[in-house]
């Protein structure tokens, strides 16, 4: 006979914070062969005319470009993750390098904090614990912070009433 679960062990909320990334890798590298030939087909009648520095110029852009995006790709590698139960919270962020910081919490001490502009929404999700205040999800956008204030305002609410043991 298996034993039942502790309904304190319940996860109520559990979400995986990555920043969007519109373009994939596959996509870039499409995009980076399509810049580099008509940059291409710019430089080579500059070159023909004797003005090869020009040429050399236009790869240096080229070269520019192609870094800026693997820099945004290599970004994109850090996330946040969120896990909560009746009886504890759990926020773990782990940056592009792999720099991990963990942080646990009851989640009856915890308060929800949004900062929210009338024209462009939800700017800011900060957990306030203690008179410590940890932002949330700093890398997404206006729509989304506003989604997961909402979510995980309720999931939080539901927590702070405890656990349900029917």
């Amino acid at each position: 006979m298996a034993k039942a679960a502790h309904p304190a062990d319940d996860q109520i909320f559990a979400a995986r914070l990555t920043p969007y990334r519109s373009m994939t890798e596959r996509g870039f590298m499409r995009f980076i062969v399509a810049f580099c030939c008509v940059n291409m087909l710019i430089s080579l009648p500059f070159f023909f005319m004797g003005a090869w520095p020009v040429a050399g110029f236009m790869g240096l852009d080229a070269l520019a470009l192609y870094l800026a995006f693997k820099v945004n790709f290599r970004a994109a590698g850090a996330y946040e993750t969120l896990e909560l139960t009746p009886i504890e919270l759990v926020l773990e962020k782990v940056s592009a390098a792999g720099r991990r910081e963990v942080w646990r919490f009851n989640p009856a001490w915890v308060r929800l904090e949004q900062e929210t502009h009338r024209e462009f929404g939800v700017l800011r999700l900060a957990l306030a614990v203690r008179g410590e205040r940890i932002e949330l999800g700093g890398f997404l956008g206006p729509e989304q912070k506003a989604t997961l204030a909402r979510d995980f305002g309720k999931a939080l609410l539901r927590a702070q009433r405890g656990p349900r043991f029917d």
